[in-house]
């Protein structure tokens, strides 16, 4: 089954008793389906970019939802109630494209290696380099009141530039 966000933008004055019924009666009709209801996210109150005209006015601000579910490639039939609900301004269903999850995940990670094993004999940490060697590189000046100065021999030093 595929995985699916349903996006909720609903008129900002709507109590939250009708927001839990509301997806109440949505995840009823997912696991009417045999679905999964995998997440669900509240993001408050949104402005947004334009007013929505509705048979009661125009709305420049709701309450955003998303439910994240997997259900069968047919599950959009069945949002059509939601198009006369008066507490709704607007609704999306977006399906996620190219996500592998469940067994499908398995069988195919299988089939082409797992990242470890892709990487397991490579060299990308070993520690048998001799260019890590820094003490070479820098001195270590002390002066009288007891600061030390760090320079680098490689790099050449701004004061004593040969032009």
């Amino acid at each position: 089954m595929p995985l699916y966000d349903c996006l909720l933008l609903l008129k900002p004055q709507v109590e939250r008793t009708a927001i839990v019924e509301l997806l109440s009666r949505l995840g009823g009709r997912v696991y009417s389906l045999n679905g999964v209801v995998t997440d669900i996210k509240s993001f408050g109150k949104v402005y947004l970019g334009y007013g929505i005209k509705k048979r009661d006015g125009r709305y420049y601000q709701g309450q955003m939802m998303q439910m994240t579910m997997m259900v069968t490639p047919k599950f959009h039939k069945e949002l059509e109630y939601l198009n006369k609900d008066e507490k709704l301004l607007r609704w999306l269903l977006v399906k996620y494209r190219n996500t592998s999850y469940g067994l499908e995940f398995v069988n195919e990670s299988e089939s082409r290696g797992s990242f470890y094993n892709k990487y397991a004999n490579s060299d990308l940490f070993d520690d048998d380099e001799e260019d890590d060697n820094d003490d070479q590189e820098y001195e270590v000046e002390e002066y009288a009141d007891g600061d030390t100065k760090q320079e680098n021999k490689n790099v050449p030093d701004e004061n004593n530039q040969n032009v």
